[in-house]
């Protein structure tokens, strides 16, 4: 593995890695110090919001190969936290991502987590984690509408029962670490319904929630940012503590859903054409 091409944005450095098959996986530099990284080549939850997973999944990413994302981008920047947030679903290459997690707890770095929240056996264990962080994905209060959103996620059902049980059994800070992520999309789970379901939820389970803003991959529509705002001042009507994607987050180089697998590999293709 080796690092192959920084392309900086705006906001964001994108790291481009080269794997020894000849694809590649990204990482993306952030807010000065932290580091976005990828467990996995591709995805196979297949969010039809996501870039990372248009292609499935090719394979896990070893422990070393997530290390080194880290290692070889702290020779260019300086990098504090980690956010194992990029391409792939921790919790399904879980041991090599739970060894990763300590050779980073070991270099003196905050970890935190992005999951869907499945398998539900290893989420349990990833929150007992002296962690910095873990957001779940929920995207929907449906079950119907978040399968389509996310094909293989897991059962909402089962997802919110677990939280139900598990988060009653954690420490007052354990739970502040804990949040679910709702990635708002125009006439698809925008409706004040489905928000109040929300809300609803977020306060039995007494955790925060991160607003998403869409960064447009697929078909789906992104609200404008009036009608974000307002989703966003709704859900603190009812008393629940949410935030808004950061401007990192919603820059097109880098930003949440973007990375892709196999950049290097279409760029040096597009280098050779006539």
């Amino acid at each position: 593995m080796r690092l192959q091409r920084v392309i900086e944005g705006e906001l964001n450095k994108l790291l481009i890695f080269e794997l020894e098959e000849g694809l590649s996986v990204e990482s993306v530099h952030y807010r000065g110090d932290t580091l976005c990284v990828s467990t996995q080549m591709g995805c196979a939850v297949r969010c039809g919001f996501c870039a990372s997973g248009s292609k499935g999944l090719f394979r896990n990413l070893t422990a070393e190969e997530i290390v080194k994302q880290v290692t070889l981008s702290k020779e260019l920047f300086p990098v504090k936290r980690v956010a194992i947030a990029g391409i792939g679903e921790p919790l399904a290459n879980f041991e090599n991502v739970l060894k990763a997690f300590w050779e980073f707890k070991k270099m003196s770095l905050k970890v935190s987590f992005y999951t869907v929240g499945s398998p539900i056996a290893r989420l349990s264990h990833l929150l007992e984690l002296p962690h910095g962080g873990v957001t779940i994905s929920i995207h929907s209060m449906s079950e119907e509408k978040r399968k389509l959103l996310m094909p293989y996620a897991g059962s909402l059902h089962r997802l919110l029962g677990f939280l139900r049980r598990k988060l009653r059994t954690m420490s007052t800070n354990k739970r502040k670490k804990v949040s679910l992520a709702y990635l708002l999309l125009k006439g698809f789970n925008d409706s004040i319904e489905e928000l109040y379901s929300l809300a609803r939820t977020a306060k039995e389970l007494n955790v925060s929630l991160t607003l998403l803003y869409y960064n447009r991959i697929g078909d789906f529509l992104a609200p404008s940012p009036e009608e974000y705002e307002r989703a966003f001042l709704f859900l603190r009507s009812q008393g629940v503590r949410v935030t808004l994607s950061t401007r990192f987050r919603r820059e097109s180089l880098g930003g949440c859903g973007t990375l892709t697998v196999g950049r290097f590999t279409q760029t040096r293709e597009e280098e050779s054409l006539p």
